[in-house]
């Protein structure tokens, strides 16, 4: 039985069911937990897969022709990689086109008109072909990439420990 403020989960995503304090349980996703939490917990997580490691180009790269200057956290080649999971999961499947479109941003051009600027497709093909070979997502037909069961049930993992401690 669902809680009266549960929502089903929209077509073609799973959800898991976790145990609530009286004994019910309660559909969850990817999408009822912080995005924050979720891409923080996911990056940790990546880091232990041996099949998602940043190139040795990455500490040099820009994320798009709109940054002055490349990433300075040590670990965002693990964040974006959670973040391109997460959106795989919401709204795949989805290709290359769409995420640098998702990932871009405002080109500044001095005393000119911002202008918007898609981000690096370098960066995200190379992590999608990290996500595949770890067994996380795999290539759909013409349509782009989207998550796959074990990649699903990872990401449900991490929102239900989230969710629930």
């Amino acid at each position: 039985m669902r809680a009266p403020h549960a929502r089903a989960p929209p077509e073609g995503e799973r959800a898991i069911g976790l145990i609530s304090a009286g004994g019910e349980t309660e559909e969850m996703s990817a999408r009822e937990v912080s995005p924050h939490l979720l891409i923080a917990r996911t990056a940790e997580e990546l880091k232990k897969l041996e099949e998602v490691k940043p190139p040795e180009w990455s500490r040099y790269v820009k994320t798009g022709v709109h940054k002055e200057r490349p990433p300075e956290q040590p670990d965002w080649w693990y964040i974006r990689g959670a973040s391109l999971l997460r959106r795989i999961y919401l709204e795949g499947p989805v290709g290359v086109s769409r995420l640098r479109v998702r990932y871009g941003g405002r080109k500044k051009r001095g005393s000119a008109p911002e202008h918007f600027r898609r981000g690096g497709g370098k960066i995200l093909r190379t992590l999608l072909q990290q996500l595949e070979r770890a067994g996380l997502v795999e290539k759909k037909d013409r349509k782009g990439r989207k998550v796959t069961k074990k990649g699903a049930e990872f990401l449900e993992r991490l929102s239900g420990e989230l969710k629930g401690g």
